[in-house]
């Protein structure tokens, strides 16, 4: 079968709620991915960092092949072998106390969430029913009916309403909106530590600290979703801690399961989550033998520092190379580590186009919006692999 007949049967059977490229990837390896008529790629996206440690990683894979032939499933109406040790892996990785593992990324901020709300009315003395979270405009946090609640997305939210009440928006970045935003009924402030979606969007310095103090000062719980900026992408374990900040609450995901399976968790201390008793929330799947040996693994690797440098360390080369496009192609570079979104300048390709030519040279990226592209290669590339992504964009983009 060809290229063309694969995408005819996804056009003919899948739900239309994707774009993809061209391009039907048969294998994958490393940082490289080849497509069923055996050309190769790099990947640039990495699966908006699910595959932070590329595709297929040795060590991920030994240890979801080993769990596989022990136990998949137990659900959680009996205990596993797995599940308390990788709970107190993950919570000694990210400094915090308790995990409640899920599986999807929107699973894990809807939990965090329910969870807010359920301290809020616990704990601070909410009234029933009135707890409100505060969320950032230009968000991305999933697509479930909640969460398309808050965003302000209109393609994410037409024809999906009524919508959840309960959610505050203001500019992200904006210290005085979210001050003038917080009142008796603020259970939380949900931020991104980098906005992935919106085009990989870095605050201002000092937000996140005066978010901080703001919810010390107001009795207010700090959730951070680290789905795609967490585990490494930026150069240290949570994007957050550029900032110097520690979150009450973190959503976790996306490279959580090793780019093998869904895995995702909340994590924060015990006073917040342990609000949550026994037939109040659940999961069948959250937190299964095979979820856990792999998020086990993960953790294994991310203890070493060998990615959080790699990513420091590329990602410098990464910006400083993109940054001698500013002018000359492109209108902006920003992010942080390993991941950036560059702004095509005014006059050239769109995103769309950008990703098709990008695609015709062996390099797979995906725009966000309609002139932005988002990159994000999985932390083992190497540097001459990087170096060949690069001058790709630069042959698209470039002016000369």
């Amino acid at each position: 079968m060809t290229t063309a007949d694969f995408i005819a049967l996804d056009e003919q059977w899948s739900t239309h709620n994707y774009h993809p490229l061209p391009v039907v990837i048969a294998t994958a390896e490393g940082a490289s991915v080849t497509d069923v008529e055996g050309k190769t790629y790099l990947d640039f996206l990495s699966g908006y960092s699910a595959l932070n440690f590329g595709h297929r990683h040795p060590g991920l894979i030994a240890a979801a092949v080993e769990q596989f032939g022990r136990v998949t499933l137990t659900s959680r109406a009996f205990h596993h072998d797995q599940l308390g040790l990788f709970c107190r892996e993950l919570a000694e990785l990210t400094g915090t106390e308790m995990t409640l593992p899920m599986n999807s990324g929107a699973e894990a901020v809807e939990s965090a969430v329910k969870i807010a709300r359920k301290w809020a009315y616990q704990v601070k003395g909410v009234p029933d029913g009135m707890a409100e979270i505060i969320v950032a405009g230009s968000n991305f946090h999933g697509r479930t009916t909640t969460i398309v609640s808050f965003s302000t997305d209109e393609t994410a939210r037409a024809d999906f309403g009524p919508f959840t009440p309960g959610f505050v928006t203001v500019k992200y970045g904006d210290v005085d909106a979210l001050r003038d935003a917080i009142t008796e009924r603020t259970a939380a402030i949900l931020l991104e530590p980098v906005q992935g979606e919106a085009g990989v969007i870095v605050p201002p310095s000092g937000y996140f600290a005066e978010a901080r103090r703001l919810c010390d000062e107001h009795g207010v719980l700090l959730i951070a979703d680290e789905i795609q900026s967490g585990l490494a992408r930026t150069g240290t374990v949570l994007a957050l801690d550029h900032e110097g900040v520690r979150a009450d609450v973190y959503t976790l995901g996306k490279a959580l399961g090793g780019g093998i399976m869904p895995v995702s968790a909340v994590v924060g201390s015990q006073d917040v989550l342990g609000v949550l008793r026994p037939g109040e929330h659940g999961s069948t799947f959250g937190g299964n033998p095979v979820a856990c040996a792999i998020g086990r693994a993960v953790v294994g690797l991310l203890k070493t520092g060998e990615f959080q440098e790699r990513s420091r360390e590329l990602g410098a080369h990464l910006h400083s190379r993109l940054g001698e496009l500013v002018g000359d192609g492109l209108a902006e570079v920003r992010g942080r580590g390993l991941w950036a979104g560059i702004d095509i300048a005014p006059g050239g390709p769109t995103g769309r186009e950008a990703s098709t030519a990008l695609a015709e040279r062996g390099v797979l990226c995906k725009e966000t919006h309609d002139h932005t592209l988002r990159i994000a290669p999985p932390l083992v590339i190497t540097r001459e692999e990087l170096d060949r992504g690069i001058d790709a964009i630069t042959e698209v983009v470039g002016i000369r």
